[in-house]
């Protein structure tokens, strides 16, 4: 630290704030869909999100704040192995619970929450520590691909079978981001990249649903009333919002078509009510919020800071761009969340607990400043 007294960054936190108070505005006017449908969850789902998420999560944000971040570099191998345990609890079958073709939730107490969620940050925090301790040998082969891997072979196997492919592209892009930062030879990233694109091509293979989503982005007409349909909804209802909505509370599709319009969809009711004024305000907080965390990156303290911030901001900000890329039709649909918009009380909980640690990164600035 440079001196004196240890200070959050200011902007970072003003943009986490809007994105927050912004996303419970948006979240506000969703519910009242699923409610006119006569959804009997909804109650369920409104607590889980605005008491386990909102509440314990601005409790977990402002915890975080004040833990001195190298904490979790001497705990992250321990977390990392729990947050894999638990995770590999879905599969019991007194404690996984299984919904849309997927066994990701465990419930407990009457209560789901998704422990994948537990497993990016903890995957994160793991990443960050081995990288920052082997920076010096990152050109062998051994420590930086053979460090790579091991990471991520066990959430790979764990998230393949559940499955849920959305979560593990955002845990993969996160570890390849401090992967590169850290030092990795061109390479190794050439083979990286070779090797994920084979996976993918037999994961397509293996799984026809990932294929049957790559198929339907690239044409949606096929399959208008299947796989294309919630993509077809989406942008009817973007496209309705015009260039300043239809106004607060107003949109149509919530009521009727749109398909999860309180969970993956919840940018396009955003999109109807508040229009292109506020899609691209939306797209501007998350830019303004991926900028300034690499800016705390860049002025950590120490490698290991600037590894976790970096791995941090990659985490939140491109599971918000894949959702929104998804909900305009640039990308396949993965079923990701808008984050710290979309319902979801153990996601929501996690990335404030993750956009705190952040904000205790920006306290400590290098000297060199």
């Amino acid at each position: 630290m440079a001196g004196g007294k240890a200070r959050i960054d200011k902007p970072l936190a003003i943009l986490i704030a809007l994105l927050v108070g912004g996303g419970l505005i948006i979240f506000a006017s969703a519910i009242f869909g699923p409610l006119a449908r006569g959804a009997s969850n909804v109650s369920s789902v409104a607590f889980n999100h605005l008491a386990l998420g909102v509440g314990v999560g601005l409790v977990a944000l402002l915890v975080a704040t004040t833990i001195n971040y190298r904490t979790w570099r001497r705990f992250a191998p321990y977390l990392f192995i729990a947050a894999l345990v638990v995770t590999a609890l879905v599969f019991v079958p007194s404690l996984g619970f299984e919904h849309g073709g997927g066994r990701r939730w465990l419930v407990i107490a009457n209560m789901s929450f998704q422990p994948s969620e537990a497993l990016k940050i903890g995957t994160i925090f793991i990443a960050a520590a081995y990288f920052s301790a082997v920076r010096a040998r990152m050109g062998d082969i051994r420590y930086s691909l053979g460090g790579l891997f091991a990471i991520l072979s066990a959430p790979t196997v764990l998230l393949i079978l559940q499955p849920d492919l959305g979560t593990l592209g955002i845990i993969v892009f996160s570890v390849l981001a401090i992967f590169v930062v850290a030092g990795a030879r061109f390479r190794d990233i050439a083979i990286t990249i070779c090797i994920g694109l084979l996976a993918i091509a037999v994961l397509a293979m293996l799984r026809p649903y990932v294929l049957d989503r790559v198929t339907t982005f690239l044409d949606p007409s096929q399959n208008p009333q299947a796989e294309g349909y919630q993509i077809r909804q989406s942008l009817i209802a973007i496209g309705s919002g015009g260039f300043a909505g239809r106004g607060f509370g107003q949109s149509v599709q919530k009521f009727t078509y749109l398909p999860e319009p309180m969970g993956d969809s919840i940018f396009a009711i955003a999109g109807e009510e508040f229009g292109f004024v506020g899609a691209v305000s939306i797209i501007g907080l998350f830019l303004g919020f991926a900028l300034r965390g690499i800016a705390v990156a860049s002025r950590a303290s120490d490698l290991f800071g600037g590894l976790l911030a970096v791995g941090i901001v990659m985490y939140l900000t491109i599971e918000a761009f894949i959702n929104i890329a998804g909900m305009l039709g640039v990308a396949p649909l993965t079923g990701v969340p808008l984050t710290f918009i979309s319902q979801g009380g153990s996601a929501m909980l996690i990335s404030l607990f993750a956009a705190g640690i952040l904000l205790n990164i920006s306290k400590y600035k290098s000297h060199s400043r």
